[in-house]
């Protein structure tokens, strides 16, 4: 599954990127994930589930979903080692290893409440196991959800809380990540891609349309900390996309998950800093472009918690 470089043979630049589910590494972040992997950075992604209790698009794969065989998880593993290859990322980890935490459904239902899921994990155990991976990639950015983990979804919450207690536990170990960022989408972009999706009429391809609402992680622009134009990567990231086929739809610029609303596609893709040294980007009304960038002037950022990791 992962090809791990020794720690003599680290390339310079280590991302580390820490998602619920197989797909979503893919829809937030996968131009980054590509850009990053073609200059030469290793990228590791950690996913917390297999995303057992995910719904199922294609008709002929709907005897994988919970209520039927209950194989989806392992036919997901096989989608997302697809997609990291689409991307160029050799080195994706399940964090403990594969079933370790199970799909904790949406958000009030009753798998929420299922021993040996996610949303049940116990924190430092679970912040354990990522620790252990920041000491081995010794990453110097880190990647997740923001504290409603996007829009609300239990799994996404914990994925967020367990991001920032490992980056706290290998701090005490000994390893300081440099920069830890929230998943976001500025507002302005969401502006532009809806007038996108309006505008495609009647050759809109799917059954109904998503609205502004429906897109994760919306803030104002100017909180924005780093835009990443990702457009040379738009061919891997909309491939990556379609190998995760029991839960995306791509057609042309648009995408849909099994509610078959439709929404625009973007291969920039955006983040806020919330933890560690600033950028020389990171300044009111200007993103930086480039996640490792360490500014002249390095330090603590202002408004986004203690340098040591204080949880958010």
């Amino acid at each position: 599954m992962t090809d791990r470089p020794t720690p003599s043979a680290r390339p310079a630049r280590r991302l580390l990127l820490v998602h619920a589910h197989p797909d979503d590494e893919t829809i937030n972040n996968g131009a980054t994930m590509a850009k990053y992997a073609a200059e030469g950075a290793l990228v590791t992604l950690v996913t917390c589930t297999l995303g057992e209790e995910g719904e199922v698009i294609p008709p002929e794969l709907a005897h994988l979903a919970a209520d039927r065989d209950d194989t989806l998880g392992e036919y997901r593993i096989g989608e997302l080692a697809a997609a990291m290859s689409e991307l160029g990322v050799s080195d994706h980890r399940f964090l403990g290893g594969p079933g370790r935490y199970r799909d904790s459904g949406m958000m009030g239902v009753a798998q929420n409440e299922v021993p040996g899921c996610f949303w049940q994990a116990d924190l430092d155990e679970a912040a354990g196991l990522l620790a252990e991976v920041i000491m081995d990639v010794r990453p110097q950015a880190l990647v997740t959800y923001d504290d409603n983990g996007g829009y609300g979804h239990p799994d996404h919450i914990q994925a967020h809380r367990v991001a920032l207690r490992g980056y706290e536990l290998a701090a005490g170990q000994g390893h300081r990540v440099d920069r830890v960022f929230e998943i976001c989408t500025p507002r302005s972009a969401v502006e532009e891609g809806f007038a996108r999706l309006a505008a495609a009429g009647e050759d809109f391809p799917f059954a109904g349309v998503a609205t502004p609402d429906d897109v994760p992680g919306v803030i104002d622009d100017e909180l924005v900390t780093v835009s990443i134009d990702g457009s040379a990567y738009t061919d891997r990231k909309i491939s990556a996309m379609r190998a995760h086929a029991t839960q995306i739809a791509v057609d042309g610029p648009f995408f849909a998950l099994s509610n078959d609303l439709g929404q625009p596609f973007s291969a920039s893709e955006c983040y806020r800093q919330v933890r560690g040294d600033a950028l020389a980007g990171a300044r009111p009304g200007a993103m930086a472009d480039d996640l490792f960038d360490p500014g002249p002037e390095a330090g603590t950022l202002a408004g986004a918690g203690a340098a040591d990791g204080s949880a958010s």
